[in-house]
């Protein structure tokens, strides 16, 4: 370990901070990405109208980001810093407005509902963004390390991953009909534990990388030709969009479990089940990012999910075990896309600026954090568009155990719908988001040389030389 640390700039409790931070986001993210359209559909207001609500909030939360990202790139703190300062704030108002949205009144009219779900969904997205661009930016702060920029990324989705799998869990043992705690409860537990994980960087950051030859500023216009010669930021978001915007999965878990498996509790067998290979790829990722360049790991995790997905939905849900055992073989590749999804971000970043002078990390991360909230925003609206298409009974309980108990039941067109909606409508997106992948052309070593010129630590002629002869090729062509 002690090799692997040469030359890292950070200390074991500022790595550990930076961890924590991302646990905490990822228990609120999880209650909010996972959780909340359950919770919805289970208010007895109109899915149509949900889905329009959460398209309309995301859609001018993601539009929000790309201006969060001109006001990240231009406010300057008398500290110096860049990150620490939007951090401090969001390790607060996150987990605040998570505990908020889930404690909605139950017997309130439908309008008071819907109203109070608009205006904590809005201020939630809001303390997000103020977050999630300065939580991933903090890595270009806090190193000029590639190697270190991969770990910390690495394992940040690690531990993030993790904390949204034993969010998940939890969550759904403590809302089967077998316990049945409400929603409301729960979302207060896990926005208490969100905060004591997130606080710790506050304290324990460092910003080592004040960025001391960052452009004093630049205009709109600048900002769009920025965005226009990062041709490798808008592939990679394309992709991401179009992966996720059809990943209906994660919304409709709670209830294909207890409709089509028969309790709600079956979703958290099939992650406990699920956690074990999840683990052990999540810990050998490191090593497996020294030897294979991430972008190549990235495809073709997402050609194998895509595989699997399709296999999944035509074997169909009548066999259980088969279910799980084609879920768990799922989560290798599953696992690898999700660590790597966002490592992706600061090599365009370094990109950016190599091609364009700008160093415009807020506008990159703010790209980032646009796309995750847009497909977000789509993935549990097209789930629940898609499901009142097929007949699906409105629900009105406090939880599984109060749907099990009215014995509130679907019809078989409503059934079908679901296992539709379920599985093969996020196979049909994993092959969409493999399509601009073809035209991304960055690599690791690419990027490592793009970075030193970046830091002037190389000159542009030096940088030039060393490039891939196929990123030359590509950039000649252009």
């Amino acid at each position: 370990m002690k090799k692997q640390r040469e030359g890292y700039m950070s200390t074991g409790s500022e790595r550990m901070s930076y961890w924590s931070y991302l646990i905490g986001q990822n228990f609120s993210y999880t209650m909010m990405s996972v959780f909340l359209t359950t919770y919805m559909m289970m208010q007895g207001v109109d899915l149509g109208i949900i889905a329009i609500i959460m398209v309309v909030v995301k859609v001018w939360d993601a539009i929000n980001d790309a201006i969060f990202g001109v006001i990240f790139d231009r406010v300057k703190f008398k500290s110096g810093n860049k990150c620490l300062p939007w951090i401090r704030i969001s390790s607060v108002t996150i987990p605040l407005f998570t505990l908020i949205m889930f404690v909605i009144p139950q017997n309130s009219p439908e309008t008071v509902k819907l109203i109070w779900f608009t205006v904590v969904y809005l201020l939630f997205d809001a303390a997000y963004t103020i977050s999630d661009v300065p939580i991933y930016g903090m890595v270009t702060v806090i190193t000029n390390n590639m190697d270190e920029r991969n770990w910390l990324m690495s394992f940040g989705r690690i531990f993030g991953g993790g904390a949204a799998v034993v969010c998940s869990t939890v969550v759904s043992f403590l809302i089967s009909e077998q316990i049945g705690l409400s929603f409301s409860v729960i979302g207060t537990v896990i926005s208490v534990f969100a905060c004591l994980f997130m606080l710790p960087i506050c304290f324990k950051g460092k910003e080592r990388n004040k960025l001391v030859n960052m452009q004093e500023g630049y205009t709109f216009r600048e900002m769009f030709g920025y965005l226009g010669k990062n041709k490798y930021l808008i592939f990679i978001y394309l992709s991401y969009i179009l992966l996720n915007i059809l990943n209906t999965t994660n919304a409709l878990n709670l209830f294909a479990s207890y409709y089509l498996f028969g309790s709600a509790m079956f979703s958290t067998i099939l992650t406990v089940i699920g956690a074990v290979p999840m683990l052990v790829m999540a810990l050998c990722m490191p090593m497996i990012l020294r030897k294979v360049d991430k972008f190549v790991l990235y495809f073709w995790s997402l050609v194998a999910n895509a595989v699997i997905g399709f296999v999944i939905y035509f074997i169909g849900y009548a066999n259980p075990m088969v279910y799980i055992v084609l879920r768990t073989i799922q989560v290798f590749p599953f696992t690898i896309s999700g660590i790597l999804s966002f490592m992706f971000t600061p090599d365009c970043a370094e990109y950016g600026e190599y091609e364009t002078g700008l160093d415009a990390r807020g506008i990159t991360f703010a790209i980032q954090s646009f796309s995750t909230k847009l497909a977000g925003a789509f993935s549990s609206s097209i789930g629940l568009v898609i499901l009142g298409l097929f007949g699906w009974v409105t629900i009105n309980a406090s939880s599984f155990a109060e749907i099990d108990a009215l014995n509130i039941m679907q019809p078989n067109s409503a059934i079908g719908g679901l296992w539709f909606t379920y599985t093969l409508v996020p196979a049909i997106g994993s092959v969409l988001g493999i399509i601009p992948l073809f035209f991304y052309k960055l690599r690791d070593k690419d990027v490592a040389i793009m970075a030193k010129c970046n830091s002037g630590e190389i000159t542009r002629e030096e940088a030039e030389e060393q490039l891939s002869s196929r990123l030359q090729k590509k950039r000649k062509r252009i």
